[in-house]
């Protein structure tokens, strides 16, 4: 197997609630490499449940920040700084709409709504890139998470699928300004994963099993192939070549056209 020694290495990662989170599952092989991490999360509620996860990691920096807010931002990763003392890598899996917006036909979001979803799910990666960068060197990449509703209809996504897909060119329009000076941007388009975040969504049970059955790979996928997709793509011995691009860890959901009744092979 590939080994990647992550050692001096450092990495920010943002939005992990619980176990189940995504940012999680990629911060656990990054930090098994070597790599030292502080992790920002928006509320005392969420401390506790952080500090418990994160206790046998290296020296793990825990800060509150809220995304929407500059002047928060601008603290945040001044304390980066003096923590760390620079940024390797950047984990961004935040999102959030209002729970109205999942809940009523898209026809009626209303524009506070649209500003909310739009300002926490995709202007924050804009924000927290343009504080992490002065803080990297050639090399250093940035990782968020999207979803296939960014660019096809999920029933009851809404809001949150056009966030997505603001958030997807974003990435591209971040990896074209940071290219030059080295830096990578890329996000990973989850399949079904059961967190938090999904019981948001009104049938994801439903959503769940249909997407594990009819994907190429006939099952859902796991927390640990996201992880290992963004370990790559934040490395630069595995993903170096790659940046303003959406990867698809999905089971194959993704590329299907057409759902007709499966045949035996």
């Amino acid at each position: 197997m590939f080994q990647v020694d992550l050692s001096g290495k450092k990495g920010l990662v943002m939005g992990v609630a619980n176990q189940r989170s995504l940012a999680w599952a990629i911060a656990k092989p990054l930090a098994q490499a070597g790599a030292r991490l502080a992790f920002s999360y928006q509320g005392e509620r969420l401390k506790p449940t952080l500090e418990k996860l994160t206790e046998e990691l290296d020296r793990p920096v825990l800060l509150e920040a809220d995304v929407t807010n500059d002047a928060a931002l601008d603290q945040l990763f001044g304390q980066v700084a003096d923590e760390l003392g620079g940024l390797d890598y950047l984990v961004h899996s935040i999102a959030y709409a209002p729970a109205a917006t999942f809940e009523r036909p898209f026809l009626h979001t209303t524009r506070d709504d649209w500003k909310t979803a739009m300002d926490v799910s995709a202007y924050s990666l804009v924000a927290v890139a343009q504080r992490a960068a002065p803080l990297m060197t050639p090399g250093g990449s940035m990782v968020t998470l999207t979803y296939l509703a960014a660019e096809r209809v999920v029933p009851h996504y809404n809001m949150m699928g056009v966030a997505k897909a603001a958030l997807e060119a974003t990435v591209r329009y971040l990896a074209y300004d940071l290219g030059p000076q080295g830096v990578r941007v890329n996000a990973i388009s989850a399949g079904a994963v059961r967190t938090i975040a999904a019981r948001s969504i009104s049938g994801f049970a439903d959503m769940y099993s249909h997407a594990g059955e009819q994907s190429m790979l006939r099952r859902n996928i796991t927390a640990e192939e996201v992880g290992a997709m963004g370990f790559a793509l934040l490395t630069e011995q595995l993903g170096g070549g790659v940046t303003g691009e959406t990867l698809y860890v999905d089971a194959g959901f993704h590329a299907i056209g057409m759902f007709l009744p499966r045949e035996e092979a």
